[in-house]
């Protein structure tokens, strides 16, 4: 496993600055849409928006650790299903 001892600690450890991010946010992690433009190129005004900043590189980092998961042969819940 390449840098991740444990994928699901990792995962609930990013699940839960995801699901802190997205409440500040006001994004539901449930709503594909909403979760889609979060990970969309951001808007001009999000440069001074650092948590929504925070919460798309979270996103893609997530994104990133389940493709790594995939290829290891674990299966990755979904954000905050634990």
């Amino acid at each position: 496993m390449s840098g991740f001892e444990n994928y699901h600690r990792e995962l609930a450890e990013l699940d839960h600055e995801i699901l802190h991010y997205a409440a500040v946010c006001g994004v539901n992690v449930a709503d594909r849409a909403a979760v889609d433009a979060c990970l969309a190129e951001p808007h001009a005004g999000w440069a001074a928006d650092k948590a929504r900043q925070t919460l798309r590189g979270l996103l893609i980092l997530r994104i990133k650790l389940e493709t790594e998961m995939l290829e290891q042969g674990f299966a990755a819940n979904r954000v905050g299903s634990g």
